[in-house]
C-alpha cells in the first residue's frame, strides 16, 4: 500500500506543476493591477514605484522563478489589496468550502439511499418511472440556474431566507439545496440500479423466504451490498463540489475559496489568485489520493503497477 501511494503522489506532481504554472500565466492576461490600486491621475514615477515593490518590473520568466522559490518555502506571496499573506487568506477560506461540500454531499448521499432504495423495490413501477425521470432531470440542470431561481422565489419573492451572510442556520439552506440537486440526482440512478441487482441475488430472495419485510432487506441486506458503487461516485462527487463551488459561493455570497477566488480575479491580486488555486488544486489531489486508497482496499488488482500480471 506504501508504493502505491508514493507512485500516486508522484504522479500528481506534474499536474499540480502544471495548474501552478497556469495559473500564474493566466493571472498576468487580466491586466495591469496598476489601474486599480493606484489614482486615475498617478504619475509614471508612481506607477514605476508600484511595479518595483510588487516586482512587477521584473521580467514574466524571473517572476515566475521566483514564485516557485517562495512557494517551495511556503512563501505565497502578499495580497494587493489587503497586505496579508496569501497562503493565510487561502487557507482561511478553504474550510467554509469544505463545510458547504461536505454538509451537501452528506444530504445526497442520504436522500439518494431513501428514493434509490425505494425505486429498486419496485422496478418499472410508477414510483420507479418518477424517481428516474426526476433524478435525470435534477442531474441535469445547472447549479448556476437553480441559486438565481432559489434566490428569486425563496428569498425575493417569499422572502424566508437570506441571499447571503455568515450568522444564522438559514444561510447554509439555498447553497446546499443548490449544490446538492445534481449529486443527488446521479447518485439516486447509482443506488437505484444497485439495488436492483441486489435484492435480486439469492442471498435476498433467502431473507425474503424467512419471512424478512422491505424495510429489513433493504437495510440489513441490499443496501450494504449496493453502497460500494455509490460510495465511489459520491467520492468523484465531492471532487467536482470542491472544485466547482465558485459559481455558487460568488451568488451567495458564501466566504469560501470560490468567492475569494473570483474577488481576486476581479481585483487582479495576483499571488491571493495563485495562493487560492494552489491550494484547491492540492485538496483535490488529496480527495483523488483518498478515493483511489479506497478503490485499492476493495480492488488488490489496483495496487499492481501498470504491465504487472
Amino acid at each position: 500500500m506504501i508504493t502505491f501511494l508514493r507512485r500516486r503522489a508522484l504522479s500528481s506532481v506534474v499536474p499540480l506543476v502544471v495548474v501552478v504554472l497556469g495559473v500564474f500565466c493566466l493571472a498576468r492576461l487580466t491586466g495591469d493591477p496598476a489601474s486599480l490600486y493606484l489614482p486615475l491621475n498617478a504619475t509614471d514615477r508612481m506607477r514605476e514605484e508600484f511595479a518595483e515593490r510588487n516586482g512587477f518590473d521584473q521580467p514574466v520568466l524571473s517572476q515566475m522563478f521566483d514564485y516557485l522559490g517562495g512557494v517551495l518555502h511556503l512563501d505565497f506571496g502578499e495580497s494587493l489589496r489587503t497586505g496579508q499573506a496569501a497562503g493565510g487568506m487561502a487557507l482561511d477560506a478553504f474550510p467554509a468550502t469544505l463545510q458547504l461540500a461536505g454538509f451537501t454531499m452528506l444530504i445526497a448521499v442520504l436522500g439518494a439511499a431513501v428514493v434509490g432504495s425505494w425505486a429498486a423495490l419496485r422496478p418499472n413501477g410508477l414510483a420507479d418511472r418518477v424517481c428516474s425521470t426526476m433524478s435525470m432531470v435534477a442531474a441535469s440542470v445547472p447549479d448556476f440556474w437553480l441559486a438565481i431561481v432559489g434566490v428569486w422565489i425563496f428569498a425575493v419573492t417569499l422572502g424566508w431566507l437570506p441571499t447571503s451572510g455568515v450568522t444564522g442556520h438559514g444561510i447554509w439552506i439555498l447553497p446546499i439545496a443548490t449544490l446538492a440537486v445534481r449529486p443527488f440526482g446521479v447518485l439516486v440512478q447509482v443506488v437505484r440500479g444497485a439495488m436492483v441487482s441486489a435484492l435480486s441475488s439469492p442471498y435476498v430472495k433467502l431473507a425474503r423466504s424467512k419471512g424478512a419485510d422491505d424495510r429489513r432487506v433493504v437495510t440489513h441486506h441490499a443496501l450494504r451490498n449496493a453502497a460500494a458503487p455509490a460510495l465511489t461516485v459520491a467520492g468523484d462527487l465531492t471532487v467536482g463540489l470542491v472544485n466547482g463551488a465558485v459559481v455558487v459561493e460568488t451568488i451567495f455570497g458564501w466566504p469560501g475559496i470560490g468567492k475569494l477566488m473570483i474577488d481576486s480575479i476581479l481585483q487582479r491580486d495576483f499571488a491571493v489568485l495563485q495562493a487560492a488555486v494552489l491550494v484547491t488544486a492540492v485538496a483535490i489531489f488529496v480527495l483523488n489520493i483518498l478515493i483511489d486508497v479506497c478503490y485499492a482496499l476493495l480492488d488488490a488488482r489496483v495496487r499492481q503497477p501498470v504491465g504487472a500480471t
